[in-house]
């Protein structure tokens, strides 16, 4: 069965508190070679079928009314993995 991911990141002018704590933890512990961090969500749906353009329309309609909130995230990715 096809799975449909879908990445949700905070909006890039916006804080992310998540992301500067792992960032700041990353440098405790000695690690340098990132300048930063920024933390998101992933979704995975398994679709029972075939996936067409109606069915990634669906997908899309839900991740931004559900999966997503709009003031503060955006989807940013949306794609089939067999």
């Amino acid at each position: 069965m096809p799975t449909i991911v879908v990445d949700v990141m905070p909006k890039a002018e916006l804080l992310d508190p998540q992301g500067k704590a792992v960032a700041g933890a990353l440098a405790r512990l000695g690690v340098e070679s990132f300048s930063g961090v920024r933390i998101g969500k992933r979704f995975e749906l398994t679709v029972d079928g075939p996936v067409d353009d109606a069915v990634l329309e669906q997908v899309r309609d839900i991740a931004a009314d559900v999966l997503s909130n709009s003031v503060i995230e955006d989807v940013v990715g949306v794609e089939v993995v067999e």
